[in-house]
């Protein structure tokens, strides 16, 4: 289960909260009924209390200060569809006003609609857009790069370590990184990519790789052990001192 994330009208018109740009995932804003949704919803087989009220979809609750959501399950996101807060000394439920909101929309429905849908409610309107899972997906891009820059520089340090290729298996592709140090010599470092990759992400991996001038890399022919099998592409440049140091201290 990816963590919980607000739709986008959830964001802008009941968080009140702006569209950030798209190197910030919707599900890691900084508001505490998203903070309470993430947590609430991370371990699988954990209990929710259900909007019994609700019968068109099944909805849960969450909870936190005066903050009360509405979340809904697909397969893989758990999204809070619907945001309000409680006010103080008020008989106006957040949840008695997400019922009758959705029976005014069930009534709306039927009157607009050839067929109509039974139950009490109907709250399609506020469930996940074409929009919502576009903007999921252009977010994916984000990611990726995350973690590419983590996976990086980590297979470079562990190499700066023991001098062998240190490699890992990502979407599609396998990277691997060598590092080859010498007292008194400079630091090279072999860029090796296994399988179909596009330019673009190459582009990505060459410079974010720590201590390297991305316009200096240059094609190898072979890696410091062998030479290259016919799927493998490699690269190869040298590495900043002060940055093979910085390295070096991570893991002391």
């Amino acid at each position: 289960m990816e963590p919980a994330r607000p739709t986008l009208r959830a964001l802008r018109e009941d968080l009140r909260l702006p569209l950030p740009p798209l190197d910030q995932p919707l599900d890691e804003i900084g508001h505490p009924l998203l903070a309470k949704a993430r947590a609430q919803f991370a371990a699988d087989g954990t209990g929710h209390e259900r909007i019994r009220a609700i019968d068109d979809e099944i909805v849960f609750k969450v909870k936190i200060q005066r903050w009360r959501g509405a979340v809904w399950l697909d397969t893989h996101i758990p999204w809070l569809i619907a945001a309000g807060i409680r006010e103080d000394g008020s008989g106006d439920d957040f949840y008695q006003a997400l019922a009758r909101d959705a029976q005014a929309a069930r009534a709306r429905y039927n009157t607009e609609n050839a067929k109509p849908i039974g139950g009490k409610t109907y709250i399609g309107h506020l469930l996940p857009t074409d929009d919502d899972h576009k903007r999921h997906q252009l977010e994916a891009g984000t990611r990726l790069v995350r973690r590419l820059i983590t996976v990086i520089r980590d297979l470079t340090r562990g190499s700066l370590h023991d001098g062998h290729e240190h490699a890992a298996d990502l979407s599609g592709f396998r990277l691997g990184i060598v590092v080859r140090a010498d007292d008194g010599h400079e630091t090279y470092v072999a860029v090796k990519i296994t399988g179909s990759v596009p330019d673009d992400l190459v582009a990505v991996i060459l410079r974010h790789v720590p201590g390297c001038d991305p316009e200096l890399w240059d094609t190898a022919v072979r890696l410091p052990e062998r030479s290259l099998y016919g799927p493998e592409q490699a690269w190869f440049n040298i590495m900043d001192p002060k940055a093979t140091a910085s390295l070096l201290e991570e893991n002391t």
